[in-house]
């Protein structure tokens, strides 16, 4: 967190909204460590060092840069789903059965 705080308050701002919606919507290895997001700081960093303002970095659609950062990574989301659908075929391969 001393690196966040050593950002820009804009920043600061954005890397905040980004881990709240990331520990929203997955991935799921973001509880396995830090990674992701100490990459994001690291773009932060970057993105300072060259002058560029927080939006010039994520663009100017933050989710969609958390989207795209999470494309390739099972979530919360994709857990969910696939628990429904288990259960659902589960009851419904019962049913089938005992209308036979």
């Amino acid at each position: 967190m001393a690196r966040v705080k050593a950002l820009p308050k804009d920043y600061q701002i954005v890397y905040n909204e980004i881990e709240k919606y990331l520990f929203k919507v997955g991935p799921v290895e973001l509880t396995d460590g830090i990674g992701l997001l100490s990459g994001i700081i690291d773009l932060f960093e970057e993105g300072v060092a060259l002058g560029k303002g927080v939006l010039e970095v994520t663009g100017s659609d933050v989710a969609d840069f958390c989207d795209d950062l999470i494309k390739d990574s099972k979530t919360y989301t994709d857990i969910c789903q696939e628990y429904v659908d288990q259960e659902v075929n589960k009851v419904m391969k019962k049913f089938t059965d005992k209308t036979k």
